[in-house]
């Protein structure tokens, strides 16, 4: 043992002086191996590479163990994700960062077995992490709100929302961004940060949704008349649902009208064609019954 620390030294001495290209050092290290007999060196070297195929056959040990668990552990995590119908994106997404994780695990481990000190590294590990944190802090926000979003899913593919002062049709889920489609053919990129801690207003999460409208008669109409009109038209429409029953009642006295609320339930899928359904029915309908639409007037007075 003695021999090979001596060895190990004079080694380092060869490549100090490959270093520095001292002459002197060079001379010294020669002397030094002149002591050594060759036979003496020989089982210095059988001993190093001994030692040093154990430690190879160690780590190769390790590796195949290590991919092997690291395989096993991500089919089973990829399994209970696939039972629980948890988003593709998602799945994917852990399954390649625990792939990551392990396999950091397992080259530290490596690392160790040939006797070197991984403190360093993780220190190195850590440092790098810190700083890229800092430099990407909005990624990493836009980041983690992908990951919230795609876990708890406030909405989905396909849902129309409305937020940050954007509104359409949710056409992907992306880690950094939702791209949202809107009602003219737009496409609009949404950060996942703000979407995660903002507020949503989901159109689409409800299987019913109330439509609401507006209509005025003129003063001097009979309200009962026009109710018993909105009514009927209601009740011809078999897309309006029975139940939530509708609802029609005095929604305001303007000053050149009488404002009429109405408020009927139907399937989220027929909502927009019940709203532009039912004004064109109203505007037609109204007339050949006597109510008439007001127009605005003003009162002018006129002093000599």
């Amino acid at each position: 043992m003695i021999e090979l620390l001596t060895l190990m030294t004079t080694a380092a001495e060869v490549a100090d002086t490959t270093a520095t290209g001292s002459a002197q050092t060079i001379e010294n290290v020669v002397n030094s191996l002149s002591g050594i007999s060759f036979p003496e060196l020989v089982q210095m070297l059988t001993a190093y590479c001994i030692s040093f195929g154990t430690k190879i056959i160690k780590v190769l040990i390790v590796w195949f163990i290590g991919r092997w668990l690291t395989k096993r552990i991500l089919s089973f995590v990829s399994m209970l994700m696939e039972k629980s119908k948890t988003n593709v994106t998602v799945r994917t997404f852990l399954t390649s960062l625990i792939d990551v994780v392990l396999m950091i695990m397992l080259i530290v481990i490596i690392i160790s077995i040939f006797g070197i000190d991984t403190s360093s590294f993780i220190a190195l590990f850590a440092s790098a992490g810190v700083a890229i944190g800092m430099a990407l802090s909005g990624t990493l926000q836009n980041f983690a709100g992908g990951v919230i979003i795609l876990l708890f899913r406030p909405y989905k593919v396909g849902d129309y929302i409305e937020a940050q002062g954007q509104a359409g049709t949710v056409k992907e889920i992306q880690i950094f961004n939702t791209v949202l489609q809107t009602p003219d053919n737009k496409i609009i990129l949404v950060p996942n940060g703000p979407m995660s801690t903002g507020i949503v207003n989901n159109y689409s999460r409800e299987e019913l949704r109330r439509v609401d409208f507006s209509f005025s008669i003129s003063y001097g109409d009979d309200f009962e008349k026009a109710k018993a009109v909105i009514q009927e038209l209601i009740a011809a429409d078999e897309r309006i649902l029975k139940t939530p029953e509708p609802f029609i009642g005095l929604g305001s006295l303007g000053t050149s009208s009488i404002d009429i609320t109405v408020r009927v339930w139907a399937r989220q899928e027929n909502y927009w064609g019940i709203f532009f359904d039912m004004n064109k029915t109203i505007y037609e309908t109204l007339p050949k019954r006597g109510l008439r639409f007001p127009y605005q007037t003003f009162t002018v007075n006129v002093n000599k």
